[in-house]
């Protein structure tokens, strides 16, 4: 393998999606499109699939991919995600001042496990929140 090239997070509403990473987190838009047709079809194996595909980069270039089902067939209730649940259970994401984007995203009323910690080795502070779906997202910020 050459590097991770990027992870999807389907998402239920793609304008609070986008104010959660790109606003709040200050991921950059890198791309925005509707994919359907055979391509897309054949690529994620479902029939008549209308899907916003949204890719956000952090600074150091890695890629997050918003993914909104505009087909009404493929959407799916959203419920939080249970931290143990088997499958990719978060996504982490390292900040540089991590307690004044808690401030700012608990002002904005997203939901927090707790609030910033130091690690127990030390070396990073660290929060639990989730995004407007549930999925449960880690902030870093190296000490």
């Amino acid at each position: 393998m050459k590097a991770i090239r990027h992870f999807g997070i389907v998402v239920s509403n793609a304008e609070k999606s986008l104010h959660f990473y790109g606003d709040l987190l200050g991921l950059k838009m890198q791309r925005d499109i509707i994919e359907e047709g055979p391509f897309v079809e054949g690529l994620l194996g479902l029939k008549n699939v209308k899907v916003r595909t949204m890719k956000m980069a952090a600074d150091d270039g890695n890629l997050i991919e918003l993914l909104y089902y505009i087909s009404d067939e493929h959407k799916r209730n959203p419920a939080q995600k249970e931290m143990q649940a088997i499958g990719a259970s978060h996504a982490a994401f390292t900040v540089e001042d991590i307690d004044s984007l808690y401030n700012i995203m608990k002002s904005e009323g997203v939901t927090f496990n707790a609030a910033p910690a130091v690690s127990v080795d030390g070396k990073a502070k660290v929060v639990y929140c989730y995004d407007p779906d549930g999925t449960p997202i880690e902030l870093v910020q190296m000490l």
